[in-house]
């Protein structure tokens, strides 16, 4: 007679990470001690242990291979975490919600004529790299949206990093899951009340760096950074899936909102 398996045998096979904090670092132990450890290539699941610092690492070394990614905070913010606990694993891993992720792709000419890609779960960043304020042009489908920009920086920004460096910069918080691009400006300076735009997460963004030899500007994909770049394209990229597992109950829609309203 066939016996039917356990809901808690969806994810048998957990690969544990942890940030370099002894607190993530002791809860690996104890985990690890509970329910095993196995190589990336061979497990059903990975479990992050940190904040959401940890998380978008995490998701950057999964990228390639990508596998289900559920994190538990053991760090500070932890807004892309699960609250830790060492009981029930299992049982919470085969009821988790799931969310997918597609990042943003980040294509960069330099000053030598170099071109790079660089991947981005939050969000891609441009800023001067010296004291005088960085001139930028847009444009938003090859057309030309504003001709200059005057600031510090400029931002693209994904639902999930929205409540991060997008939101420091006073950009708006976009609903999770929400077909929608941040673009913000970083301390603008001209246009005077120039403070943004929501773009459809289908459009390819474009940043041409005027004056770039008077006015170097650097380049960001999340912690990727390339210096001296001439152009910059943005896309999000919707052949790389990224699969972020969280507690039914706790999804990220609620925790959006609840930021939103400063609670």
């Amino acid at each position: 007679m066939d016996v039917k398996p356990s809901v808690e045998d969806k994810y048998q096979a957990i690969n544990f990470v942890a940030s370099l904090a002894p607190e993530a670092e002791g809860a690996r132990e104890r985990l690890v001690a509970r329910y095993g450890d196995v190589p990336y290539e061979e497990a059903d699941v990975v479990v992050a242990l940190g904040g959401d610092g940890t998380m978008l690492q995490t998701l950057h070394r999964t990228m390639s291979a990508p596998k289900p990614v559920y994190g538990m905070n053991r760090g500070s913010l932890g807004f892309l975490m699960n609250d830790f606990s060492e009981r029930g694993l299992r049982a919470r891993l085969a009821a988790a919600q799931s969310s997918i992720i597609h990042p943003l792709l980040m294509r960069t000419r330099d000053a030598h004529g170099e071109e790079k890609t660089a991947r981005a779960i939050n969000e891609v960043s441009l800023w001067r790299q010296k004291y005088q304020a960085a001139k930028i042009e847009i444009l938003v489908d090859g057309h030309v949206r504003l001709a200059e920009l005057v600031a510090d920086g400029v931002l693209v920004a994904t639902p999930a990093g929205s409540t991060a460096y997008n939101l420091s910069a006073s950009g708006p918080i976009l609903p999770w899951g929400s077909r929608l691009m941040a673009l913000t400006p970083i301390c603008v300076f001209r246009p005077r009340r120039w403070r943004g735009a929501l773009l459809p997460d289908r459009a390819q963004v474009a940043f041409e760096i005027l004056e770039s030899e008077k006015r170097p500007v650097a380049a960001a994909a999340d912690h990727i950074e390339i210096r001296d770049v001439l152009r910059v394209d943005v896309e999000t990229d919707y052949a790389t899936s990224l699969i972020l597992l969280h507690d039914a109950g706790h999804p990220f829609d609620e925790r959006t909102l609840r930021e939103q309203f400063g609670v």
